[in-house]
């Protein structure tokens, strides 16, 4: 499926239905607040820090506050030889040192995020090392990872889990979205990181999107931007950390993921303000502090050819001019291949400033990128009031958040605050209100798995033996038999093997629909149609995106969970049981395979009992 075809079946084909979801099928959401912009240290109590500290700033610490980058390391002192090829130097600490960067961002494979109590250290060793060196101005770091939950979770248990953005839409409520970014911005505060580069803002409109899919709260603007508002005020207004909406101009409409291709959003421009503006124009009316770029080609915006990351008229004449955005732009990662593919690192890093953005993320050849703008700086090719402006909206976002007045975390409160008895009941009693029954022509849910012979069989080795927990909770005797995202054959035939003697199968399904990259070979649709044809009741359980029905519709029973976070899967198995009742409605189309003009199953559907 072409992402223009399914733009055209929901925009223009759809164009009244569009029009109804933009002027009311909000109904019962939360409403997107008046416009309010970003709020300004310079104008509050913050106003000296930051013009005694920009009048102090050599030209090297005003550029480095335009750089985040990610640290090898768990601690900060320690040498980690997997700095020296990117930065020259091993330790994390000396790498902040070395550029006064404006940031850092976690991620497991940097093994930044281990457990709390180790990443409060990292975040407060690298804020001593950002506040102690020799010279005059101390700027504390921004601390950063990609907390999206669901899909796109850095820091696993026990920090509290949710199931993600989709899943939140699905349970359609905002007051469910802004308590779930509230826990998860308390925690992640308690850890020391003061900036989540979440909610993701795109509206997915192609149900072939690789890269984004779950990770979006919906199919409809409406629904996206009440939630997206309300995940804004969940981490800025209760939390206290920044908050990014990301990925502007909107990646919802691609069957590209640009961290390894560049993207085309064929989308008209009218077709951008009914679909993919409303949820950034919704988090620019609640005050977010920032708005992460897309790395993809948006012709109707820019004909130029450059990336949107890369693209004055959409940064600049767009974001800041059309749509009165005060706040900090930040990059997705410059080491993803939508962005290098027409310049160099260094001209990326130059073009990108050039273009309207204020910072960085992840460039992959920091010495390059960080001459070059220096070089830009010193040539003219970045005005020394650009730079300043670009440098103040950074360091009045770190008043704004209190780095400032306290950049260090205690480490011996961490128990009161993350994964709490009382944060996890509310993450599961939220999920439980997403989890959607999309189908059950048999009657065969709820099951009464007391006595039952029950084989547990599809995606995920924790996923199927954590559902294969639940039933066994309830009386089930339950078997398993993990067969991966891509089952051969063999795995196959020993799943219908086992199915033998029970008296029900629950198979997991993981994107089964995604034969390009997931599973090409069709496994997980064999392996479905497969134990369908034993004649046993059969459960299908999506994990992750609800699309998967399309591709073996016959299938009499199927749930939909929009995650594999074992928050979700023990939900499902609280679902399948009949302890908890399904309320979660689509918040997606779900289209025929192969015909993205018909729908399978609609917005909104979901059944209940």
């Amino acid at each position: 499926m072409s992402s223009s075809a399914l733009s055209r079946r929901t925009v223009v084909a759809g164009g009244v239905a569009v029009g109804m979801l933009l002027a009311g099928a909000g109904a019962g959401l939360a409403t997107a607040a008046p416009s309010v912009p970003a709020p300004s240290a310079s104008s509050g109590p913050g106003r000296g820090w930051v013009a005694s500290t920009m009048a102090h700033m050599t030209l090297e610490e005003k550029v480095g506050q335009l750089f985040v980058q990610n640290v090898y390391g768990k601690d900060a002192t320690t040498p980690d030889a997997r700095n020296i090829p990117l930065y020259g130097v091993a330790s994390p600490a000396e790498v902040v040192q070395k550029y006064h960067l404006g940031g850092v961002i976690y991620f497991a494979w940097t093994d930044s995020v281990q457990n709390p109590p180790q990443i409060a250290a990292l975040s407060n060793g690298l804020q001593k090392a950002s506040l102690t060196q020799d010279r005059k101005v101390r700027i504390p770091l921004q601390v950063a990872t990609d907390q999206e939950q669901g899909v796109v979770t850095r820091i696993g248990p026990p920090a509290t889990q949710f199931p993600g953005s989709m899943a939140l839409g699905a349970g359609r409520s905002t007051a469910d979205a802004r308590t779930a970014a509230a826990i998860t911005g308390q925690e992640l505060k308690a850890m020391g990181v003061n900036t989540n580069f979440a909610p993701d803002s795109d509206v997915n409109v192609n149900a072939l999107n690789p890269v984004i899919g779950t990770r979006s709260f919906s199919s409809d603007p409406s629904l996206a931007a009440s939630m997206v508002g309300a995940q804004v005020q969940g981490y800025q207004d209760d939390a206290d950390i920044s908050s990014s909406a990301k990925h502007f101009p909107g990646h919802g409409d691609t069957a590209t993921d640009s961290h390894v291709a560049f993207p085309i959003i064929t989308h008209t421009r009218q077709e951008w303000e009914q679909v993919d503006a409303p949820p950034f124009k919704s988090a620019i009316a609640h005050g977010i502090d920032m708005i992460m770029t897309a790395h993809l080609n948006f012709p109707a915006l820019d004909d130029s050819g450059d990336p949107a990351t890369l693209s004055k008229p959409i940064m600049t004449g767009l974001l800041r001019g059309e749509l009165g955005y005060k706040g900090v732009i930040i990059t997705d990662s410059l080491a993803m291949q939508g962005v290098r593919d027409l310049y160099g690192d260094a001209e990326v890093a130059v073009r990108a400033l050039d273009a309207g953005v204020d910072q960085l993320l992840m460039t992959p050849a920091m010495d390059d990128a960080y001459a070059a703008v220096l070089g830009a700086v010193r040539s003219g090719r970045i005005s020394r009031a650009d730079l300043d402006a670009k440098v103040r909206r950074v360091l009045e976002l770190k008043v704004r958040r209190g780095l400032v007045a306290h950049p260090y975390v205690d480490a011996d409160a961490l128990d009161q605050v993350v994964g709490t008895p009382q944060h996890l009941a509310t993450a599961d009693a939220i999920t439980d209100r997403t989890t959607t029954l999309v189908k059950n022509d048999t009657a065969t849910l709820p099951m009464a798995v007391s006595g039952k012979k029950v084989l547990v069989t599809g995606y995920g080795v924790a996923t199927t033996q954590t559902l294969a927990d639940g039933l066994a909770a309830e009386g089930a005797a339950t078997t398993v038999k993990q067969t991966g995202s891509a089952p051969s054959d063999t795995a196959v035939a020993e799943a219908v093997a086992a199915a033998e003697g029970k008296d029900a199968v629950v198979v997991t399904t993981m994107k089964a629909w995604d034969k390009a990259v997931t599973d090409p070979n069709g496994g997980q649709q064999n392996l479905v149609k497969a134990l369908l044809a034993t004649g046993k009741p059969v459960v299908v359980v999506a994990t992750r995106d609800p699309y998967d029905i399309a591709y073996f519709a016959d299938a009499p029973t199927y749930l939909a969970t929009y995650s594999y976070s074992p928050v979700a899967i023990q939900s499902v198995a609280r679902v399948i049981t009949g302890a908890v009742r399904p309320t979660g409605k689509l918040p997606v189309d779900i289209p025929v395979a192969g015909d993205p003009a018909t729908v399978l199953y609609p917005f909104g559907h979901g059944l209940t009992y």
